[in-house]
């Protein structure tokens, strides 16, 4: 049964608020050295994972005005949040860190402001790589193998995010003057 967009009660976004609420646990589970841990592991992979059960659900029942807005921000928080955490922990450098968090704001209030002026703005398939390149990029830095022997992969990867992270930024803004540029003619 299709749910109404304007809903707030809705499976995919009790997954979504479950996953913000796990989320600190998750943080406080990542160890203070760089050996990692497998239970902040297992447990990022599950919330990483339920990212496409909440989709899956919205999909199936329809999207909500709600769900839009709660499902990337539970991302963010996820993300940042961890990377932070990583950042706290002596295992991230923070200028990367900042810089993926700086286009996160920056796009997010982007959508914000359009989105109240009833513009939608989708995440692009770059988008999408790039939440999963900083995922993975967490999931390794904190997996026990890849934490102590894969310092290369982990960190290859944080800076392959950065670099999708500001791509794709770049991608949305030069988007929106397309688009405002079409609205002024």
């Amino acid at each position: 049964m299709p749910v109404d967009p304007g809903a707030i009660a809705t499976w995919a976004n009790a997954v979504t608020v479950g996953r913000v609420l796990i989320s600190p646990v998750m943080f406080a589970l990542i160890p203070d050295h760089k050996s990692g841990a497998w239970l902040a592991f297992v447990l990022w992979f599950l919330l990483c994972s339920s990212d496409g059960v909440d989709g899956y659900l919205a999909r199936r029942h329809g999207t909500t005005r709600s769900g839009a807005f709660l499902d990337p921000l539970a991302d963010k928080i996820l993300v940042l949040g961890a990377m932070f955490t990583l950042v706290s922990r002596g295992v991230f450098w923070v200028v990367p860190v900042v810089i993926i968090a700086a286009r996160e704001i920056l796009i997010s209030l982007y959508r914000t402001v359009v989105g109240a002026k009833g513009v939608s703005v989708p995440a692009s398939k770059l988008g999408k790589l790039k939440t999963l390149s900083q995922q993975l990029a967490v999931g390794f830095a904190i997996m026990p193998p890849t934490a102590i022997h894969g310092h290369d992969l982990w960190l290859g990867l944080l800076w392959l995010a950065v670099a999708l992270t500001v791509v794709s930024g770049l991608q949305y803004l030069y988007k929106a003057r397309i688009g405002a540029a079409a609205h002024a003619v």
